[in-house]
């Protein structure tokens, strides 16, 4: 087989194992994008948007803070900042990767950004130290993951309509599970603990004595910035 021959061959195979990797992420974001469309729709979201909104951010938290605040009548400037806020840890994730796109040009490192979530960081992660990690394989990943992220938000926005009034069923708490999912998966030690304890604290003081939904970004700020000094 010649180079270039076998160069693809590697590809191929490697985007094989990154679809495979990435299955689990996809079947686990079937239901949690479906409740994203469902509430998007009973903000008044079409399905278009709602699907469009999945397609273009592939960013679950902060697809449901920015809706939450949406709905709550925020500016867009307290959906921008609260949805960055939310997403800065990404800037850390990428930085940990760096080692893994030697070699890959900056577009195509551009796009696999895009498919960076809390999910398709830890496979690829994972793949990184069993030293099977490559461009390829990192897109399959991304590109499974988000064909499950689109495809449950399109089902959902899609069933939406029939549902009706998206409270009967419970979906108003998929926010806040969602959140409880990813601190549950991201808690190592006592000091993340504490730190989540303090954000609790912050948003329940902010929220009862500032006016506006800008306490959902102050008490982000002020824990990560208590929990900084106080542990160094």
């Amino acid at each position: 087989m010649d180079t270039d021959g076998a160069s693809k061959h590697h590809a191929t195979h490697g985007f094989a194992q990154g679809l495979k990797s990435g299955l689990p992420i996809f079947l686990g974001y079937l239901p949690v994008g479906a409740a994203f469309g469902v509430v998007s729709r009973a903000a008044g979201f079409s399905v278009l948007q709602a699907a469009s909104c999945s397609a273009l951010a592939l960013a679950g938290a902060g697809q449901f803070i920015g809706l939450s605040l949406y709905e709550s009548g925020a500016t867009v400037l307290a959906v921008l900042v609260a949805s960055s806020v939310v997403n800065l840890r990404y800037v850390l994730f990428g930085a940990t990767l760096v080692p893994m796109m030697r070699g890959i040009g900056m577009p195509a490192q551009a796009g696999l950004a895009f498919f960076l979530t809390d999910e398709t960081y830890a496979v690829n992660v994972l793949e990184l130290r069993s030293a099977r990690a490559t461009a390829a394989s990192m897109l399959g990943v991304g590109l499974i993951a988000w064909s499950g992220w689109v495809l449950g938000t399109t089902v959902g926005a899609v069933a939406g309509s029939a549902i009706g009034d998206p409270s009967r069923w419970g979906l108003q708490y998929a926010m806040p599970a969602m959140f409880t999912a990813l601190l549950v998966g991201l808690v190592e030690d006592r000091s993340h603990v504490v730190t989540a304890a303090i954000a609790a604290a912050f948003t329940l003081l902010f929220a009862a004595t500032l006016p506006g939904n800008w306490y959902l970004v102050l008490a982000a700020l002020a824990a990560a910035t208590v929990a900084t000094v106080v542990f160094e």
